[in-house]
């Protein structure tokens, strides 16, 4: 496969090179792959897989499953239900060892799930938990670290946009995805909180100024209307898809439906806030419908070019089974994580990858899970780190970025150990789609 390997790897390059120079990443797919179909076949067939391509999509059930997450998750933020997750999460957890960080971590965990979006839980998080556990003199890096790394469990507890689109290109289903990924996302939550509180014990002084009176702060009834929205949401979306009562696209309408009626019945509705939602919606899932639709070509592209099957015959001669499959994909996610967003590496990387996952006869599901928990890790690995950066210019330079890498490496320590159960123990992941049929 001499001259279709090379072809395809100077297209990867100049893909590469067009990211680096800030293109935006779904026109860099498309223009490449629309060369590099040209270049295999004929301008006639490039044309006509671009101008066929947005009309599939479009047109496709599951993927509009995406639009209705994005705006549930809009809508929760525009009306305010996320408001007080941080407030609420600090009073339940006032007992732990280092409250703040771990509150922070399950205000970001439930934020991130909502928004869909690492990045945006990030900025949002880091104005709200950081400066105040800054102020309670907690130690910087594992105040950074807490909001960084935490941000990215919003790609494992469902709703989860990354799940709808592998589950598109990999054709299975987005509400077993959704299942599968909510033990995981609670494993790796609590594996953060864990490690605080321990640390926390340990060395007192990570934690600053503890006041244990802050359980007190808030009453019970005001905990429960500051706490329970997002929690709610989620019920509602699981629970319609696990009894079968909803496809993930009708659960993502009804979960968009849940945020408009509880911020009616807690005051919070405004008009305003409806078409702001409104309007971040359509241009975020303009954004990622750029971007799906440059990742559906360069699959077309990758089969035309014959590059599937090469690799499949250079796996099969090589003898690399399951565990090395991951370890290479675990390499590529945790360079290419440090520049590109999660979306825009899945759809990058998924036409390379999902072929070989088939041939190995891995649990596509399963699969699954470990790429998207290999994303979330990308995103905080040193020496860029998209959320890393996010929150240093969110704290204007406050917190220097060796500082906030240095915070972040006990987060990543708990990230492998959560992916070597993962891989080891596939049942994590697969028990409750199991159960639940």
């Amino acid at each position: 496969m001499g001259e279709e390997f090379f072809s395809v790897i100077l297209a990867f390059s100049a893909l590469l090179a067009l990211i680096a120079i800030r293109v935006p990443i779904g026109l860099a797919l498309i223009a490449v792959s629309f060369v590099g179909i040209a270049y295999e076949t004929n301008m006639r067939a490039a044309i006509g897989s671009v101008s066929r391509l947005p009309y599939e999509f479009a047109t496709n059930w599951n993927f509009s499953a995406v639009p209705m997450f994005l705006l549930m998750g809009f809508l929760a933020s525009e009306t305010g239900l996320t408001k007080g997750l941080f407030s609420a999460s600090r009073v339940l957890l006032a007992r732990l060892p280092g409250a703040l960080a771990c509150a922070s971590v399950v205000a970001s965990a439930l934020f991130a799930a909502a928004s869909g979006s690492s990045v945006a839980t990030a900025s949002a998080m880091s104005r709200i938990a950081i400066p105040e556990m800054l102020r309670r003199k907690y130690d910087s890096g594992l105040a950074c670290g807490a909001v960084a790394a935490s941000g990215t469990l919003g790609s494992l507890i469902p709703p989860s946009i990354l799940m709808i689109l592998y589950g598109v290109y990999a054709d299975v289903s987005i509400g077993k995805l959704f299942l599968a990924g909510f033990i995981p996302g609670l494993l790796s939550a609590a594996l953060y909180v864990g490690m605080i509180a321990a640390r926390c014990k340990a060395n007192p002084a990570l934690a600053g100024q503890t006041h244990v009176e802050d359980a007190t702060d808030m009453s019970a009834g005001r905990l429960l209307i500051e706490l329970a929205p997002l929690p709610i949401l989620i019920a509602i979306v699981m629970g319609s898809i696990s009894f079968g009562f909803a496809t993930p696209t009708e659960a993502g309408a009804l979960g968009a439906f849940g945020a408009v009626a509880i911020a009616a019945l807690t005051g919070r509705f405004t008009v305003s806030g409806l078409f702001s939602a409104l309007r971040q919606s359509a241009l975020s899932f303009t954004a990622i419908f750029i971007i799906v639709i440059g990742g559906a070509l360069l699959t077309r592209y990758v089969a035309i070019a014959g590059l599937g099957r090469g690799l499949s015959d250079m796996m099969e001669g090589a003898q690399l089974g399951p565990i090395g499959l991951i370890l290479i994909v675990a390499a590529i996610y945790v360079i290419l994580g440090m520049f590109i967003d999660s979306i825009g590496l899945l759809l990058l990387t998924v036409p390379l990858i999902l072929p070989l996952a088939v041939q190995l006869d891995m649990d596509l599901i399963w699969f699954g899970i470990i790429l998207i928990k290999l994303l979330e890790i990308g995103l905080i690995t040193p020496p860029v780190g998209l959320n890393v950066f996010v929150i240093q210019s969110a704290l204007k330079g406050a917190v220097s970025m060796p500082l906030i890498f240095k915070g972040i490496a006990w987060f990543l320590v708990m990230d492998v150990v959560a992916l070597g159960l993962l891989v080891t123990f596939p049942v994590i992941s697969l028990w409750l789609p199991g159960v639940v049929k």
